[in-house]
């Protein structure tokens, strides 16, 4: 049997995995100016990189909002386009194990796709994610680099930007400890840090996203919610998911592919 190849064209970034035997192999990421240069960029250097020959590949899925502009076989390979919402729930269950959960998939928007068992269902989204972040990170910071905001983030004190239950009460609120979030950026001076400001962006996006996928489980008894997307390796996850899972009795999971779930999940979609 051959490898399978799935892939998940973004507008300007591209991931691409290989499943062998039910096994992920080598996935890598690469950006370009528009996403049919990505995919191919991507597409040719995973291949060099682990000496796979065309013949080697059994079946190229692609998914992801670029995929639409990819209308040809992949070099010449059987090529099948997939439901990316289908391949987050199906990435995110083969990689964190669970049968049952939300999967927060934090791209330049977020999405919440709800998995029980077999059945996947997207079930809503918000418009904040990485392209909230870039986009705030430029007017506010002059940049969109996210290794330079990651930098400056690090030094910064996130007392200084956002208003917790500690400054507004003496005592604990019921269920709120307080050391928890009152109020995003209610503190932010005009003449705030440039670090504290990237430290401020970041973990706004993290926790309405958190709190966001918490409400989206309302009724369905679920308290697992697997984390996917670029936005799961900014640090500052370790510390904003362990807090909403204190109040509010959840569990934020990060598998350890999380960045490349969607094109596991389209390989998975493979029903060769």
């Amino acid at each position: 049997m051959g490898i399978i190849i799935g892939i998940d064209v973004g507008i300007s970034t591209t991931k691409i995995v290989g499943l062998r035997n039910k096994r992920v192999v080598s996935p890598i990421r690469i950006s370009a100016a528009d996403p049919v240069t990505s995919l191919y960029g991507a597409f040719g250097k995973y291949l060099h990189d682990n000496q796979i020959s065309l013949q080697d590949v059994e079946q190229v899925m692609v998914t992801g909002v670029g995929a639409s502009y990819i209308n040809e076989l992949v070099y010449g390979l059987p090529t099948q386009k997939t439901d990316e919402f289908i391949a987050d729930g199906l990435g995110a269950r083969f990689e964190s194990g669970l049968d049952k959960a939300i999967v927060v998939s934090m791209g330049t928007g977020t999405s919440f796709v709800q998995c029980e068992g077999d059945k996947i269902r997207h079930i809503g989204g918000l418009g904040i994610g990485g392209g909230t972040l870039q986009g705030l990170a430029r007017v506010m910071l002059n940049t969109r680099d996210p290794k330079q905001i990651q930098s400056l983030a690090i030094q910064g004190d996130i007392r200084n930007i956002n208003l917790r239950i500690g400054d507004i009460s003496t005592h604990p609120l019921p269920g709120l400890p307080m050391d928890a979030t009152a109020s995003l950026f209610s503190k932010a001076q005009y003449d705030a840090p440039k670090e504290d400001i990237a430290l401020g962006i970041i973990v706004m996006v993290l926790q309405t996203i958190g709190s966001a996928a918490i409400l989206s489980a309302l009724n369905t008894g679920i308290k697992d919610f697997v984390l996917i997307g670029n936005l799961t390796l900014y640090p500052e996850c370790k510390e904003v998911y362990p807090m909403l899972e204190r109040i509010y009795d959840v569990h934020f999971h990060i598998p350890k592919y999380s960045e490349f779930c969607t094109a596991i999940g389209a390989a998975l979609s493979y029903k060769g």
